[in-house]
């Protein structure tokens, strides 16, 4: 599965590790377990550094918009996101959909640094 990860109710953390080919099914089957999990208040944590995004431009925005939709039914929480910095520009509009969530957001090119914010911020 490219996509792995784990819903920790105690700590209100969901944390993401993208490994291989991610298409926009395995995307809409992640987004789909948050919102069954009534997760979108919790913080996440997505490491993309193994990921490769498999997806036309069309599929990107059509997740962007998806998550800039859940925006609206409530609080979002923390995320911090882990991607190659020559993967962070192609998937500025995305990034940018996600940081219109009233919300902290941050971009990072190593996993370290990302888990010491997110586990500074509050659950």
């Amino acid at each position: 599965m490219p996509l792995t990860w784990t819903i920790d109710v105690d700590e209100r953390l969901v944390t993401t590790v993208a490994e291989g080919e991610v298409t926009r099914a395995c995307f809409e089957a992640y987004l789909d377990a948050i919102d069954q999990a009534d997760a979108l208040g919790y913080r996440k944590l997505f490491d993309g550094t193994h990921g490769v995004i498999s997806m036309e431009r069309e599929d990107v925005l059509a997740l962007g918009v998806r998550m800039r939709d859940s925006h609206a039914t409530g609080p979002m929480g923390a995320l911090a996101v882990v991607v190659p910095a020559e993967v962070e520009e192609p998937f500025g509009r995305v990034l940018g959909m996600l940081a219109s969530a009233d919300r902290p957001m941050r971009v990072f090119h190593a996993i370290g640094p990302a888990r010491k914010w997110i586990e500074q911020l509050t659950k």
